[in-house]
């Protein structure tokens, strides 16, 4: 699987990281074979968080073996600094590991989330103690829906972040405004040199009313052809690694699609964007209706 330099931590990252949200809610014995075939297919940076279930359970046992060879990246919901700290002290413990490559402030989705860890006694604080104590080498910022884009510009402003994550599919760039905020966004973090990790890289339209199929809180793509087609579009932007979709299921085939992976070029990147055909909207990640 190819590699890239994900910005100034210097890791060179699988393109596709193993998003360990598939794991929060299966057993051990259905998460040890999804373990193995991220492992097998060479993938080499975890992306985990205490909100994903069982995740930080099931990866347990595997961390004493795997820990030297992938780059972990681990975050926090948590707004204060002692919330933060009292929540990283928890990571540790429930995913048997003593340090992080990457901790990141979770989920700030507004300017009102953002003003709360960055705030005198917020979250922000407790992720610069863990650095200077060396159990993170470096320290990141995600989000999701409509307004991350300018939230992670804002918060680019506040405080020297190391990483970036944020949602970037083919569906959402059908969205002209979250289109523009994205590529802003990816193109502020290339010139600080950032490691840009995009979210939600199925994604093919929301729920609605539908019965669900997925473990994905969005529907995703999910015929392989498709599957290729959404991956390779994201993997020919100007990014470094995605986290695999939070689906056990659809793993194989996210794996597969990135061993096969080639670049698209512009005309095809816009053909793929105009392909994509939502059935309903899904405000939370700026996927429109259908056309």
């Amino acid at each position: 699987m190819e590699k890239r330099k994900l910005g100034r931590t210097g890791h060179e990252s699988t393109v596709v990281t193993f998003g360990t949200a598939g794991l929060g809610r299966v057993t051990q014995e259905v998460a040890d074979k999804a373990i193995q075939q991220v492992l097998d297919a060479g993938v080499n940076h975890i992306d985990i968080a205490p909100t994903y279930g069982q995740a930080m359970e099931r990866m347990a046992p595997w961390m004493p073996k795997i820990r030297d060879q992938v780059f972990l990246g681990s975050k926090t919901k948590e707004r204060t600094k002692q919330a933060a700290w009292d929540d990283i002290t928890s990571i540790k413990k429930r995913l048997n590991v003593e340090s992080f490559d990457l901790f990141q402030l979770h989920s700030v989705v507004s300017m009102e989330e953002l003003d709360k860890v960055t705030a005198a006694g917020g979250a922000l604080e407790a992720l610069v103690e863990l650095r200077e104590q060396g159990q993170a080498r470096w320290l990141g910022i995600t989000g999701h829906g409509p307004e991350i884009p300018r939230v992670i510009l804002e918060a680019l402003e506040r405080f020297d972040f190391d990483t970036i994550m944020f949602p970037v599919s083919a569906v959402m760039f059908k969205d002209p405004t979250y289109r523009e905020d994205a590529e802003a966004l990816l193109a502020k973090a290339a010139s600080r040199d950032l490691g840009i990790q995009t979210i939600k890289m199925i994604a093919r339209s929301g729920w609605g009313d539908r019965e669900r199929d997925a473990t994905t809180w969005y529907d995703p793509h999910r015929e392989q052809g498709d599957i290729d087609r959404a991956l390779w579009w994201v993997l020919s932007q100007p990014m470094h690694t995605a986290p695999s979709a939070g689906d056990v299921t659809l793993l194989p085939k996210v794996l597969d699609a990135a061993d096969r992976f080639r670049a698209l070029d512009k005309e095809d990147q816009e053909r793929v964007i105009r392909e994509q055909r939502p059935q309903m909207a899904e405000p939370q990640l700026a996927i429109p209706a259908a056309d």
